[in-house]
C-alpha cells in the first residue's frame, strides 16, 4: 500500500481535490487542507525534504506583496459604485429609445449596454441584475419571447468576464505569469467579436422570427420633438460632429504625448500620468462646452442631447481606465485606482452616493477580495506540494499521447474546462488548473496570452451553462415567477419560468463556443495586437571587457596601487 501511494501520490492528490470541489466544501480550505495533508504524507514517505517547507511562508507572503492583485478590489469597487449610481438605468432607458423602433431593438440595446457596463463595471452580478430589473419587464410588456429575453440579458451580463477590465483576465495573467496589459490587449478583439456575434444572432431572429423580437410601438417612444417627430435623424449629425471633434482633439492629444516623449530629460511615470490626465480633462471639458452650446441653440434633438450626456460619462471612464493602460501610461493597478476615483466622482456628481451606499460597496469589495486571496493562498499551498511530488511531470505525461499536437491539447483542455464550468466557479478553475496547464502549454510552444484568452472566453460559458450557471441564478432572483399586472398597459403578463431562462442560454452558449473555435483557428485575433517579444539568442551574446582590464583597474585606475 505504501509503495502504491508513493508511486501515485500526484494522481491521488488531484483526485482528492476534485472530490472536495464537487462535494461543495469551501474551496480555499479544501486546497489548503489537501496540500498540507499530502505534504505531511510526502514527508513521511521521504518524497519531500523537510527544508522545502521553509519556503512555503515566503510563497504566501509573496501573494500579499503582489501589486497586480490590487487591481481586483479597485475594479470591483468601481463596478459596485457605478451599479449604485444609476448609470445602468440611464443607459438602458436611453439606448432602448434609440434602438426601440426597429425589430430586435430592445435586444440590441441590452447587448450594447451590456458591453458598456462590462467595460466599466467588470462585475457580472451587477450587470445581469440591473438589466434584469430594468429591461426584462419592458421586453415582456411588448411581446418578446421569454427565452430570447432571458438569454440576451444573461449573455450580455457575462461580457464582463471577457471585456477588459475583467477580473478573470487579471487572474489569468497572474497565474500564467504574463502582463495584465497584454492580456487586456489580446482579449479586446475577441470580446468585441463576441458582441458582434450576439448582435448577428438578434439580426437573424429579426429577419426569420420577427414575432420573437418585435419593435416598440410609437406610443412607447418618450423622447419626441415639439413637432411630434422622433428626432432620430439628428443622431447621425451628432455622430459626424462628435467624430470630427474627437479626431481633432485626439490629434492635439497625440501631439502632447509626442512632445513629452521628445523631451531630452526622461519624464517620471507619475508626472506623465498627471499630464495625460490633465490634458484629457481639458479636452473633455472643451468637447462638453461645444456640445452644450450646440444644444442650447436648438440645432439637435432631445434624443441626441440625451444620448450625448448619458454616453459621455461611461466612455470617459473607459478611456480613463483602459486608455491609460493601453497607452502604457498607467499599470492595471493604477488604472483601476483611477477608475475607482472616477466612479466615486461620477456618483457624487449625480447625487447618488451616500455613506450607506459607500459602506455597502466597500463591504462587498472586501468580501470578494478576501475570497480571492484565500483561494489564491490555498491554491499556492496545493500547487507547491503538488510540484514537490513531481505532479507537473504527471500532468505532462497525461498529454503525451494526445493526437493532434497543440490543436489536440487545446481541444481536450477546453472540453474539460467547459464541463467543469457547469459545476465549478471560474475562480476555482483558474487557480487550480492554470498552474498545472500553463507550463505544459508553454512547453508545447503555445503563446500563453493566446492560451489565457481562449480559457477566459471558455470560462465565460460557465456563467450560462445549466444547471449551475451563476448568471442564470442572478436573473432568476429578479425575474417575476408568477403572472402580474403591467403598470403601463394594465394587461396581465405571465411570469418567467426557470426553463425559459435555461432554454434562452443555450443559443448564446453555442455562440461562445463558436468564438472559442475562431480564436483557436485564428490566433492572430489575440496575438495581432501584441508587441513582439524581444528574443535573445544566447549564442550571439558577446561580453566585452572595458579598456584597462577587469573591474576598471587600468593605467588610469587604481591598478598601480598593487605595485
Amino acid at each position: 500500500m505504501i509503495e502504491f501511494v508513493s508511486a501515485n501520490i500526484a494522481p491521488i492528490m488531484f483526485g482528492v481535490i476534485i472530490f472536495f470541489l464537487l462535494s461543495g466544501f469551501p474551496v480555499a480550505f479544501s486546497l489548503s487542507a489537501c496540500g498540507l495533508f499530502f505534504g505531511f504524507v510526502g514527508l513521511e514517505l521521504g518524497l519531500i525534504p523537510a527544508a522545502l517547507f521553509q519556503a512555503l511562508p515566503l510563497r504566501v507572503f509573496g501573494i500579499m506583496q503582489n501589486d497586480t492583485l490590487l487591481a481586483i478590489p479597485f475594479f470591483t469597487l468601481m463596478g459596485l459604485i457605478l451599479e449604485r449610481s444609476g448609470m445602468a438605468e440611464d443607459l438602458l432607458e436611453t439606448v432602448g429609445q434609440v434602438f426601440g423602433p426597429i425589430r430586435g431593438g430592445l435586444a440590441f440595446a441590452v447587448i450594447f449596454v451590456g458591453a458598456l457596463l462590462a467595460a466599466t463595471t467588470g462585475v457580472v452580478a451587477a450587470s445581469v441584475i440591473s438589466m434584469g430589473l430594468i429591461s426584462l419587464p419592458i421586453m415582456l410588456r411588448y411581446g418578446y419571447s421569454r427565452p430570447v429575453a432571458a438569454g440576451v440579458i444573461t449573455a450580455s451580463g457575462t461580457l464582463a468576464q471577457a471585456i477588459p477590465p475583467s477580473l478573470v483576465l487579471i487572474v489569468m495573467a497572474d497565474q500564467l505569469g504574463r502582463s495584465v496589459g497584454d492580456m487586456y490587449k489580446g482579449a479586446m478583439i475577441p470580446a468585441l467579436m463576441l458582441v458582434g456575434l450576439y448582435a448577428l444572432f438578434i439580426v437573424g431572429l429579426a429577419i426569420f422570427k420577427p414575432k420573437m423580437v418585435p419593435a416598440l410601438p410609437p406610443e412607447a417612444l418618450t423622447y419626441r420633438e415639439p413637432n411630434g417627430s422622433s428626432g432620430m435623424p439628428s443622431l447621425g449629425v451628432l455622430l459626424v460632429l462628435v467624430t470630427g471633434i474627437s479626431v481633432a482633439l485626439g490629434k492635439y492629444y497625440g501631439e502632447v504625448l509626442s512632445f513629452m516623449e521628445g523631451q531630452p530629460v526622461p519624464q517620471p511615470a507619475l508626472d506623465e500620468t498627471i499630464v495625460v490626465a490633465m490634458t484629457f480633462g481639458t479636452l473633455l471639458a472643451l468637447l462638453l462646452a461645444v456640445l452644450n452650446r450646440i444644444f442650447r441653440l436648438g440645432l439637435l434633438s432631445r434624443i441626441a442631447e440625451r444620448v450625448t450626456f448619458v454616453l459621455i460619462p461611461p466612455l470617459t471612464l473607459i478611456f480613463l481606465v483602459l486608455g491609460t493602460i493601453f497607452l502604457g501610461v498607467a499599470t492595471p493597478t493604477e488604472g483601476g485606482a483611477m477608475g475607482a476615483v472616477g466612479a466615486l466622482a461620477m456618483a457624487v456628481s449625480r447625487r447618488r452616493l451616500d455613506f450607506r451606499t459607500l459602506l455597502q460597496a466597500l463591504e462587498a469589495t472586501s468580501r470578494l477580495s478576501i475570497f480571492v486571496l484565500f483561494i489564491l493562498v490555498g491554491s499556492t499551498i496545493f500547487s507547491f506540494v503538488f510540484t514537490a511530488v513531481d505532479g507537473q511531470i504527471w500532468v505532462e505525461h497525461l498529454f503525451d499521447r494526445l493526437p493532434g499536437g497543440q490543436l489536440g491539447f487545446l481541444l481536450f483542455v477546453n472540453t474539460v474546462i467547459f464541463f467543469l464550468g457547469c459545476f465549478i466557479d471560474f475562480f476555482e478553475i483558474a487557480f487550480i488548473l492554470l498552474p498545472l496547464l500553463g507550463p505544459v502549454a508553454e512547453n508545447m510552444g503555445i503563446d500563453l496570452i493566446w492560451f489565457g484568452v481562449i480559457i477566459a472566453i471558455n470560462l465565460q460559458t460557465s456563467f450560462l451553462t445549466p444547471p449551475f450557471g451563476f448568471a442564470l441564478f442572478y436573473l432568476r432572483s429578479v425575474a417575476p415567477v408568477a403572472s402580474y399586472p403591467d403598470r403601463v398597459t394594465g394587461k396581465r403578463i405571465e411570469g418567467v419560468k426557470t426553463g425559459d431562462i435555461y432554454r434562452g442560454s443555450i443559443a448564446f452558449v453555442i455562440i461562445q463556443l463558436i468564438m472559442v473555435g475562431l480564436i483557436i483557428g485564428f490566433p492572430q485575433l489575440v496575438t495581432g495586437g501584441l508587441d513582439d517579444a524581444v528574443k535573445i539568442d544566447l549564442d550571439t551574446i558577446q561580453i566585452q571587457q572595458p579598456p584597462g582590464g577587469a573591474g576598471g583597474w587600468g593605467d588610469n585606475g587604481g591598478g598601480d596601487a598593487w605595485k
